[in-house]
């Protein structure tokens, strides 16, 4: 795996790599997972996920901004997304990084910047998740987060990483501020002295974080392509009389398009997280070398819809949400 991640990394900052696979048939196929470059080519997708039932969450690519110059342009791409998507009517919201919007630059920075996001956000009825980086941020993103709650921001949450050892805590500090969070099984390549290395560990806490959001949460995404944890969410929301307004699945733009489609023909509410910009190309290197498996991963979702014979209106019968 060490060998496959190298490798993987080598192409993400490879110029050659990056007009290789731009000029090739694999540009078309990684707009599968990120529709293109820009806001036109969002928009395009969330007026199909919209079309097709669902909600989306849009997040402009890139990450580890040094410059205030960047981090500005970077929160101005956020304020048109928000302002596209109120103006045509597409229910959307965005979800960011906060080195992406200056964070490495300076408080101030990000401050601004913020403050700027939230601020259009909250005029155009919108809501901002601040997502979750490695876990050298995961601290600074909840202080900032907190920081802004007292501030009077509502229409805020995040995202948590089910595989950190210190999450537990994070989502019963969440929980008793008040805070939505999007729960994921977490994507980084951590040490084991900070995160669960087993997939059966990491299924496990998945689970129970998901039933403690489910019961004391507000309003929590459950954000999994994985069916046995999707299967552990109608359980106890079944068995807790949760309804379905009462929380939503996320999964990735492209990913499981089948599982997507089958839960929203049964009523249950999916949201999909869906990115874009120019950065396309280190993103999906950087994801696929911090873990060679979602290489796997990808791979298997497309072999599966295509083994499936998806067509939009396919779907297997899956317990009733209404």
């Amino acid at each position: 795996m060490s060998v496959l991640r190298d490798t993987l990394i080598r192409f993400g900052e490879s110029e050659a790599a990056r007009l290789l696979v731009t000029r090739s048939p694999l540009r078309a196929l990684s707009r599968r997972f990120v529709p293109g470059e820009r806001i036109e080519d969002l928009m395009r997708s969330i007026q199909q996920a919209q079309a097709d039932g669902m909600t989306s969450t849009c997040n402009y690519l890139g990450e580890a901004v040094q410059e205030a110059a960047q981090a500005s342009r970077a929160a101005g791409v956020y304020v048109r997304v928000l302002e596209r998507m109120h103006k045509q009517r597409i229910k959307g919201n965005v979800s960011l990084k906060l080195t992406q919007l200056g964070e490495g630059v300076s408080d101030k920075c990000l401050g601004e910047n913020l403050t700027r996001v939230l601020h259009t956000a909250g005029s155009v009825g919108a809501f901002v998740r601040l997502d979750m980086e490695s876990s050298a941020h995961t601290r600074r993103t909840l202080d900032a987060l907190e920081r802004l709650w007292a501030r009077g921001y509502r229409n805020i949450g995040v995202a948590l990483q089910a595989y950190l050892r210190r999450t537990p805590g994070d989502v019963e500090r969440m929980i008793q501020l008040g805070a939505r969070v999007r729960l994921c099984k977490g994507a980084y390549a951590e040490p084991e002295s900070v995160a669960l290395q087993e997939r059966d560990e990491i299924r496990q806490s998945f689970s129970k974080l998901t039933r403690r959001l489910l019961s004391e949460g507000h309003y929590p995404a459950i954000a999994t392509h994985d069916e046995a944890m999707v299967d552990v969410t109608l359980d106890h929301a079944s068995r807790e009389s949760i309804p379905p307004d009462a929380f939503e699945f996320q999964m990735l733009h492209g990913v499981r398009r089948d599982l997507q489609h089958e839960l929203v023909a049964d009523g249950w509410r999916v949201r999909v997280y869906v990115p874009f910009g120019e950065h396309w190309y280190p993103y999906l290197m950087r994801r696929l070398a911090e873990r060679p498996s979602n290489l796997l991963f990808f791979a298997g979702s497309l072999a599966r819809e295509s083994l499936l014979g998806f067509r939009r209106g396919d779907r297997r019968s899956r317990r009733q949400g209404r």
